[in-house]
């Protein structure tokens, strides 16, 4: 049986092979560094994405033609347990709200193997005011780097009313780099100035936390593109997360977006009045039998020294 993930690529093989991504304790072992990709001409990356080439941009889930077989984990047929859907859950709707999300969440435009394509992303707090977090596979898949890479903040059908903030560094964490495996599946960069300015000085950042407790109330933002989805605008689903446990060990959530949605923000705390929260995951794919169901990875040790990295760079 194949099966293909719905949030922005097509589910890797090591999909039920990894392990537990656990919350560091007093006298853990060090966790390794990060990967990082340096891009040569950030000034030319920004220049690069028009309008047009923005709207065109497909997302990364339509340019992936490998589909990996996940047979022999599920020889035994699929799970009948179907998680319940919180009756306060909001699946997938566009964004009315306001607030910070809508200057800190963007949509991310990259070339993978020349072709160009987007994902989302958010700004969060750093010490160099110019980190985004995403999704490890928006930053690199198959083995290659994606090149002219731009984060749009505040995105609005081909509109960056905050401006085009092209990266100078990407990276991931060394298990996705090594093996794109699906429970360590978040990616940064580390973005230009632009007109002298620094990111979070202009949209702000949002909190940021790890090894947090499980099955909170989460929101969860980002630029879908696929059908129902056309990309335009900024969605969100709303409601209690579960742990994954159909192969990965990520947080799963009630939510239907789609492909271009992968590394959009998840957020504990959310404040919907102001727009505010601390972000705690982000959207990374979806199985093809369960319909409806997002999931993110924990961020643990290692996501979190992904961000340091990133963060004081």
């Amino acid at each position: 049986m194949k099966v293909k993930a719905r949030a922005g690529f097509l589910l890797a093989a090591s999909v039920l092979t990894a392990g537990f991504v656990a919350p560091a304790s007093a006298g853990a072992q060090q966790t390794p560094s990060p990967a990082v990709h340096q891009l040569s001409d950030s000034a030319a990356a920004k220049d690069f994405w028009t309008p047009a080439d923005m709207r065109a941009a497909t997302p990364l889930d339509g340019l992936v033609q490998t589909v990996n077989s996940l047979a022999g984990q599920v020889a035994g047929g699929l799970p009948s347990l179907i998680p319940s859907t919180p009756s306060s859950s909001t699946p997938g709707s566009v964004w009315t709200g306001g607030g910070k999300v809508t200057k800190t969440a963007g949509r991310v435009f990259f070339l993978y193997n020349g072709a160009k394509a987007s994902c989302s992303g958010d700004a969060v707090t750093s010490g160099n005011s110019s980190t985004v977090i995403t999704a490890g596979h928006c930053v690199k898949l198959n083995g290659t780097w994606h090149t002219n890479w731009v984060f749009v903040p505040g995105y609005n059908n081909g509109n960056a009313p905050y401006g085009q903030w092209p990266a100078k560094k990407t990276m991931s964490t060394p298990q996705w780099a090594a093996s794109e495996d699906l429970n360590y599946d978040v990616g940064a960069a580390v973005v230009d100035t632009v007109n002298g300015r620094r990111l979070t000085d202009v949209v702000g950042g949002q909190g940021i936390a790890f090894n947090q407790a499980r099955g909170q109330r989460m929101y969860s933002f980002g630029y879908p593109a696929e059908v129902p989805y056309d990309g335009t605008k900024l969605d969100y689903c709303a409601g209690t997360t579960f742990t994954d446990y159909f192969g990965s060990n990520d947080n799963g959530l009630n939510c239907d977006m789609t492909g271009g949605s992968s590394g959009g923000p998840w957020f504990q705390s959310f404040d919907s009045a102001a727009g505010t929260g601390v972000q705690n995951s982000v959207n990374s794919f979806g199985y093809n039998f369960l319909p409806g169901f997002m999931f993110g990875p924990y961020f643990g040790a290692d996501a979190q020294k992904l961000y340091n990295t990133a963060a004081s760079s």
